[in-house]
């Protein structure tokens, strides 16, 4: 490799001194016809304990491992050169552990263009070049195998994807160009848009064979030898490889911009504008119709590099590494060895959340599940709703014949509580009434040991007074769990003055066997998402009714990216619930929380919003306009902006003090996994600093420095 071309990489070079490197491992394998096959293995000697990544040092010796191959294919001592990587795993994509630490727009295009200049020699050794896909290929791992002449895919791969869109970049390593060309513009724009809008959902091996992405899939017991036979096969030209999804003229002609057109309404309808790395890949996949390879590479730099260097993508790293890493370890969570064993649960309510939560605790724990109401009748209706999603699951395939009886055989219901005297978990899922919960754990009590841990769901009221009437406090936490049950990963656990270790261990133990991530939150109003999300709504309640259009609240809040406007939100969780929710906080805090009696009204009435016969709205229902009309003064889109960002700002600052988390990065974790606030954003306090609410409310910032792109 000539200094000169080295010599463009050395900035990226040097951000990348500890750099686990996954080295290009070179084999010789005979073939028929006196052939030999390159065979390179990625490989970063971790077995496993981290996938293989490729940052700079990576790809700069793979381009030099490659540029060897390609002398050897010139004198002839090769006839073709394959890339596999170690079982399990191809690549998990590019290595973005230093992306917070490149200094410049001009760095960021290094990234993006050293990926092209690595990868791009695939496509010019002067020999068929392959990728056997046996494992994780997610990202750079993917566009390895697409900058290759031909692929194979192990069948039980269990996720390839590009969910760059997903972390606010784009596929910038060949991706965007290649993959419409090799699949068509609809199988491109599912894996490269919607899969990973939709919870960055990947590929399995037979489903990426399906779509065209693989030439050939093999077994896993013999994965390598069958890819081995296959490229032989090609090379020899006894295999003939056809390709049914590669676009023909006709999809050039008609379908192609039709197709990008249908996805950016669909993107404009379900998250609007703010976020640009989705948009940035529909440009570039529009274009790749008719662009040929080294003009859409050349798009594909330039796209990426504003957009690593910019502030979405470092808020998405952000939010990438409070799920991936401080999810995984919560702040204040006590030793998991002091957790009591969980062998059965106890469920008090069968109506539709205490069901949710019996089929979440079974299907996760397999232990016995009981639930129980006042009769019999409520308790029968809440196990044929469990047991007819057990049914659904099985007929989706999620789950085997032999699985769904055995769930059923461990959910049973009572009306008896004694019934819970053998259970180690009882959590409720009654009416949101301090009384209520008071006299129905003071009741249960009576029936279980001891040690049995009490979990409330409670999302509003103060769980220290729910358990006012219970001889052992200590044993009582809050598990606040989020709609719909099994599908949101956040459960808020609420310690109280009281709540002991154990008991809180075991609530933080139990959260990770159910799959959810747990963040440990003070008992005060609302705990974190509420309050905020109570915040954001009893300020557009307040704009609506002191007489600022429904129409100039919703562009207000626009910038944040929130999946939702307030008053969508409303009605997806209810406007009775929503009017309740403000009266809580205004109860607790007057002076900085507004009730709103016109939301009342509006529950009353049932919707804010008039809709057509599939749902969609068509506008503010005139009934609702009536409901708030009379105040009079209005405010504009920009003053009301600001005055949501500054009491944003102050909220989360009085929380912090107040200790309700342990940092910032809790009040967006909670944000991002319990309210869908995107990953582009980072959750409220990185926003909240780039816009400058921080330092005008209280003088410095969230975080420090600012999390911010650069020029």
């Amino acid at each position: 490799m000539a200094q000169s071309e080295l010599a463009q990489f050395e900035e990226l070079r040097a951000l990348s001194d500890d750099e686990v490197v996954t080295h290009s491992y070179v084999r010789d394998i005979p073939i028929s016809g006196d052939r030999t096959l390159s065979l390179i293995t990625l490989d970063n000697g971790r077995d496993h304990t981290r996938p293989s990544t490729l940052g700079p040092i990576t790809m700069l010796e793979l381009a030099e491992v490659l540029d060897a191959q390609k002398e050897r294919a010139a004198r002839g001592e090769i006839a073709g050169v394959a890339i596999t990587g170690t079982p399990f795993i191809l690549a998990a994509g590019a290595d973005l552990s230093k992306v917070s630490d490149i200094p410049s727009k001009a760095v960021a295009r290094q990234m993006a263009q050293l990926g092209h200049y690595t990868l791009g020699k695939l496509n010019e050794l002067g020999v068929p070049s392959f990728t056997f896909i046996n494992g994780l290929a997610l990202g750079g791992g993917l566009e390895i195998g697409l900058n290759s002449d031909y692929r194979t895919v192990d069948r039980n791969v269990p996720a390839i994807a590009l969910p760059e869109v997903f972390l606010g970049i784009i596929p910038g390593w060949g991706g965007a160009w290649l993959l419409p060309n090799l699949i068509g513009i609809e199988n491109a724009l599912k894996v490269i848009i919607e899969n990973p809008l939709k919870n960055n959902r990947t590929l399995k091996g037979q489903e990426a064979f399906d779509l065209g992405i693989a030439d050939a899939i093999f077994d896993s017991a013999s994965f390598l030898e069958d890819s081995i036979r296959w490229a032989d096969g090609v090379i020899s030209g006894t295999v003939k490889v056809k390709r049914a999804n590669e676009p023909g003229k006709i999809e050039r002609a008609v379908k192609w911009d039709i197709a990008v057109g249908v996805a950016t309404k669909m993107l404009e309808s379900r998250i609007g504008r703010v976020a640009k790395s989705p948009y940035t890949a529909l440009e570039l996949l529009k274009a790749a119709k008719n662009t040929d390879r080294k003009t859409g590479f050349a798009a594909e730099d330039e796209a990426l590099a504003g957009l690593i260097s910019g502030d979405q993508f470092r808020a998405s790293i952000y939010a990438f590494n409070l799920v991936q890493k401080r999810a995984k370890r919560p702040a204040g969570a006590p030793d998991k060895k002091i957790a009591r064993p969980v062998t059965k649960v106890g469920v008090i309510g069968a109506g539709l959340m205490a069901s949710q939560f019996a089929l979440l605790f079974v299907r996760r724990l397999r232990v016995p599940v009981v639930i129980t109401d006042l009769d019999q009748a409520h308790v029968d209706k809440g196990l044929a709703y469990i047991r007819g999603e057990i049914d659904a699951l099985l007929g989706k395939k999620r789950i085997s014949p032999d699985e769904a009886n055995r769930l059923k055989a461990l959910v049973s219901g009572t009306t008896d509580k004694a019934d819970f005297a053998d259970a180690d978990w009882v959590i409720e899922a009654v009416f949101e009434e301090l009384g209520v919960k008071q006299d129905v754990f003071a009741d249960v009590e009576q029936y279980v040991s001891e040690t049995a841990v009490l979990a409330t769901n409670t999302s509003s009221l103060s769980v220290e007074q729910i358990g006012a009437k219970l001889k052992h406090p200590e044993r009582l936490v809050g598990f606040h769990f989020f709609n719909p049950v099994a599908v949101m990963p956040l459960i808020e656990v609420v310690k109280t003055p009281a709540t002991d270790d154990e008991t809180l261990s075991t609530a933080m133990v139990t959260a990770a066997k159910l799959y959810k991530n747990a963040v440990i939150t003070k008992d005060t109003p609302g705990f974190v998402v509420n309050r905020i999300l109570a915040k954001v709504l009893g300020e557009a309640m307040h704009a609506v009714d002191t007489g600022t259009p429904f129409e100039v609240v919703e562009e207000s809040t626009k910038p944040f990216g929130l999946p939702m406007t307030p008053f969508e939100l409303l009605e997806l969780v209810g406007l009775k619930v929503g009017a309740h929710v403000l009266d809580t906080h205004h109860a607790a805090f007057p002076e900085r929380f507004f009730q709103s009696e016109n939301l009342h009204k509006l529950a009353d009435l049932g919707h804010i919003f008039e809709r057509d016969a599939k749902g969609k709205i068509k506008g503010i229902d005139k009934k609702a306009r009536d409901i708030v009309a009379g105040g009079n003064s209005p405010m504009t889109a920009e003053q009301l902006r600001t005055r949501i960002e500054d009491g944003l700002a102050d909220e989360i600052h009085r929380m912090l003090q107040d200790g309700v988390v342990s940092a910032p990065e809790d009040i967006d974790l909670c944000l991002i996994l319990g309210a869908g606030y995107p990953f582009q954003m980072g959750g409220a306090t990185p926003y909240l600093d780039r816009v400058g609410a921080s330092e005008r409310v209280f003088g410095t910032t969230f975080h420090d420095p600012p999390i911010r792109g650069v020029e």
